[in-house]
């Protein structure tokens, strides 16, 4: 069983006070906190092996080198892949969704084929997609997953299939509603009309067991920094045979065989689509929130966040003028839980909280097109993890009380 206050030791700045108040960190679909194992990593990296990887032959090249191959195959069997080659290393989800819509849309889309996403995407996976649709004269479609707030959202998207469809781009968990989408399901039906399926699994891979394998999609991308990992680094993970259909987002350094005059010729994947020095200590730091991850056990974070959606909507419904967006099942929603106050600004809201020393998001988090759909123009988003406790739900409904005492 995971014991959140036992865990909570291993995050120094959870020791923190803010405002006078220890630090009730509840914006963890925005960035997850580090543990000092992460940590320590990062410093050893800098302090004993820092140097450039894959181009020299002195000992810290080498060390460096394999730490960050190792990185790869930690991260790769973390996501259920066999074969490493298959997983880019990226800065985040951001740069892996762009390098899908770029490297493999502006290749293979052609004038009247269709990109199908959601209404409920995150920016990062909506406006590459109308840019790639621009450039390409592909068509861009949504289909309503605002109307889908249990995350079944499959009927939504046979209504648009059709053999024109080429890429379906969705998230897994919504970082608004919380909703988890049956995956698996959207990929059957994709494959019956040949269209492929890229995976935002930028707030599932956290909080869910991820076997990319199983779930049967060709891309799936994922954020470092959201799983107890550094910022800026994260990965892309692309279907074998799939990554010879794109091409690279940028050149230079490293992706590169040999270079004449007038030409070159590209290293093999996935060096080619990593440019540059990479973000070698990220990578490095990103093994180790794996570790830590794999330490607690999926299984055992996926229970407590339920747990702590069953606590924190049920505080929340005792809370007069409050609205819960999304699933109203515990176990149909990752670990957040996004809400409107009536007559109180998310904005108003939050800064009353983060004087109880309560850290929670407001505003449309990225995800401008859904809040229209649903008719809202900012919510407050308290997203917890492994770390967090029901005391911390606790504190959190007292402090929206309070706001509404103090603005209502």
């Amino acid at each position: 069983m995971l014991d959140p206050k036992i865990i909570k030791k291993d995050f120094p700045i959870l020791q923190r006070l803010i405002n006078g108040h220890p630090l009730v960190y509840l914006d963890n679909a925005a960035t997850s906190q580090k543990p000092k194992q992460v940590i320590k990593a990062l410093v050893d990296y800098y302090e004993q092996h820092n140097a450039n990887v894959h181009r020299g032959i002195h000992t810290l090249s080498e060390e460096a080198s394999g730490l960050y191959e190792n990185a790869r195959k930690n991260v790769s069997a973390f996501l259920g892949v066999d074969r490493p080659k298959e997983l880019v290393f990226t800065s985040g989800s951001t740069q892996s969704l762009n390098m899908v819509a770029f490297g493999w849309g502006l290749r293979n889309l052609r004038q009247q084929d269709i990109i199908l996403v959601s209404d409920a995407e995150h920016h990062s996976n909506l406006v590459p997609w109308q840019v790639v649709a621009d450039k390409t004269g592909a068509k861009l479609e949504l289909f309503p997953a605002s109307q889908a707030v249990d995350g079944n959202i499959v009927p939504l998207i046979k209504e648009k299939l059709s053999d024109r469809v080429k890429i379906i781009s969705l998230s897994q968990a919504s970082n608004v509603t919380g909703a988890i989408a049956d995956v698996k399901d959207v990929v059957k039906e994709a494959k019956k009309v040949g269209a492929l399926v890229c995976v935002d699994g930028a707030q599932s891979a956290p909080h869910l067991k991820v076997d990319v394998k199983s779930l049967g999609c060709d891309f799936f991308a994922v954020s470092g920094h959201k799983m107890l990992g550094p910022t800026g680094i994260g990965a892309l993970w692309v279907r074998e045979g799939l990554m010879e259909q794109m091409d690279p987002v940028q050149y230079g350094g490293g992706m590169i065989k040999e270079v004449y005059d007038q030409k070159a010729t590209l290293a093999d994947t996935p060096e080619r689509f990593e440019a540059g020095t990479p973000n070698i200590a990220g990578a490095v730091g990103f093994s180790a929130a794996i570790d830590y991850l794999r330490a607690v056990g999926s299984d055992n974070i996926r229970q407590h966040e339920i747990n702590l959606n069953e606590h924190a909507l049920s505080e929340l419904s005792t809370i007069e003028g409050l609205s819960v967006i999304g699933p109203k099942d515990p176990a149909k929603r990752t670990g957040l839980v996004s809400f409107v106050v009536k007559g109180l600004h998310a904005h108003d809201l939050a800064a009353i909280l983060d004087s109880e020393g309560i850290a929670v998001r407001s505003g449309h988090h990225c995800a401008m097109p859904l809040h229209t759909k649903l008719k809202i123009s900012a919510s407050t988003r308290a997203s917890y993890y492994l770390y967090n406790t029901q005391d911390d739900i606790k504190l959190l409904a007292e402090g929206i009380k309070k706001a509404i005492r103090l603005l209502g």
